[in-house]
């Protein structure tokens, strides 16, 4: 399985290395599904594991007083403004193979934060890009993990997720559908784009 999933991850870097290398360079400074992240700090982000030692990032969580979202925003931005496009695109493409692991996750955990990120930029810009299936099944069993439903804290009281283009359902209520790609990003704390989400409760997942 581990062989499997990081034959996944490979995939998934070099893909989205091709995608980004052909983004026009407005693009890298356009918005994405990240508050407050350009597309150029989701890919700063993304390969901060390859370019920052473990040392170097708990010194710098230490200083950031534990709280690991403060230190990610501080090392985007700064690694922005010292990496081109370019750069950072093969960074990620040099990477593929990287055996990073996100703390306590595994494999899965590397899947699944290469995958959504990917997503953040995508969906943002208007690229349409579905995710093959293997990943895609990954990405659902870990998005339901109280891990992550404590991490990302997203209320679906009283909503049922419900997928229309694979057979995979969550929750009790009322209905909130679209593709199952798109409901890995609602429960991971994102707002997407209008038209992509169906029900009544849409418009608190949309912008």
């Amino acid at each position: 399985m581990g062989t499997d999933i990081r034959r996944l991850i490979a995939a998934e870097r070099r893909e989205l290395a091709d995608l980004l290398s052909g983004l026009p360079p407005r693009a890298w400074d356009a918005p994405s599904l990240c508050a407050g992240w350009r597309v150029r700090e989701v890919v700063a982000h993304m390969t901060l594991p390859y370019r920052h030692s473990g040392p170097r990032v708990l010194a710098g969580l230490v200083a950031a007083r534990g709280n690991f979202d403060r230190l990610a925003d501080r090392l985007a931005r700064r690694d922005t403004a010292s990496l081109t496009a370019e750069q950072l695109t093969a960074c990620l493409r040099d990477n593929a193979e990287h055996p990073w692991r996100p703390p306590g996750r595994g494999f899965e955990g590397a899947l699944s934060h290469d995958v959504i990120h990917g997503m953040d930029i995508t969906v943002a810009l208007g690229i349409d890009r579905p995710i093959p299936g293997e990943r895609l099944r990954v990405l659902l069993d870990g998005a339901l993990s109280p891990r992550a439903r404590r991490y990302f804290g997203v209320d679906l009281d009283g909503i049922e997720l419900r997928a229309d283009d694979v057979d995979w359902s969550f929750g009790s209520g009322t209905p909130l559908t679209g593709a199952a790609q798109d409901l890995v990003l609602v429960l991971s704390g994102r707002r997407l784009p209008e038209g992509r989400l169906r029900g009544e409760p849409s418009a608190r997942f949309s912008h």
